[in-house]
């Protein structure tokens, strides 16, 4: 697997993580990958062969050619046809709000096209120019044009939730809500309604799945099996409440994570 990631540039970057691309040569036998939540909205281009996404154990769809993945809560699998070559733009939580008239939520837990969601003309044009891009400078630059022409007034993000987003990725997710807004308790109900609409999660799912991002990358990098150390440094209350998170967003237990084949996908976004 080749896995890639470039800066965005100095006017995207408060908005847009990363560029990334991934290519995996033709595999003789294609295997599932589980994808787990990572609290971030992507555009992707599948450049290589047709990618399914599993709907059920046995069923699946294809995935569209070029769409956004919405945000996610449980963990879905997917698997290549062929060869996989994608290119792909990671955005912050409240990130793609700022391009975009529609609410976030209706984006949740699927692939949107992205022609749903931007003229379909422009998008067409985009599409044929990210595939005939000699290489990956090249698809930045195509991208990055497209997304500053319909860069909407960052006002359009709530500055209560873009500073609650901020702090939960500031503390790794291990503060609660309250103590964020402090003396602004009254604020909550207003604030649930926004992250909905531009952020697709609730406060509290978010604050979980960064807390979590925290937790994979220890058991990544440390491959560590000492899971009360590993609860401990991402400040959840004890193993018990950590195991129960790490199965909700998952589907299995830590231990099984580190050497879990279908794995091997989240694995690499998560180094």
């Amino acid at each position: 697997m080749d896995y890639q990631t470039y800066q965005p540039h100095i006017d995207l970057k408060s908005l847009v993580s990363c560029y990334w691309t991934l290519e995996i040569p033709k595999q003789s036998q294609s295997q599932k990958q589980r994808i787990v939540p990572d609290g971030c909205i992507e555009m992707a281009f599948i450049l290589g062969d047709n990618i399914k996404r599993y709907t059920s154990e046995s069923e699946f769809i294809l995935q569209p050619r070029s769409m956004v993945l919405g945000q996610t809560i449980k963990p879905f699998y997917i698997e290549p046809t062929g060869y996989v070559k994608t290119f792909a733009v990671r955005f912050y939580p409240y990130g793609f709000a700022n391009f975009v008239s529609e609410p976030i939520s209706n984006l949740a837990n699927k692939e949107t096209p992205i022609n749903q969601l931007f003229e379909k003309k422009i998008v067409d044009d985009l599409e044929q120019k990210i595939i005939e891009a000699e290489n990956t400078e090249q698809r930045i630059s195509i991208i990055e044009k497209f997304l500053l022409d319909r860069l909407n007034d960052e006002k359009t993000i709530n500055t209560v939730v873009k500073n609650t987003v901020d702090y939960l990725l500031s503390t790794n997710g291990s503060v609660s809500i309250n103590s964020i807004l402090k003396e602004n308790l009254s604020k909550r109900r207003q604030l649930e309604r926004n992250f909905k609409k531009q952020i697709g999660l609730s406060p509290k799912q978010l604050g979980k799945v960064i807390r979590l991002q925290t937790a994979l990358k220890m058991l990544l990098d440390q491959k560590s099996e000492n899971l009360t150390n590993v609860a401990y440094e991402s400040e959840y209350f004890d193993q018990a409440h950590f195991i129960k998170d790490f199965k909700e967003f998952t589907g299995i237990n830590p231990k099984e994570f580190i050497n879990h084949e279908n794995l091997a996908l989240s694995a690499l976004f998560y180094k």
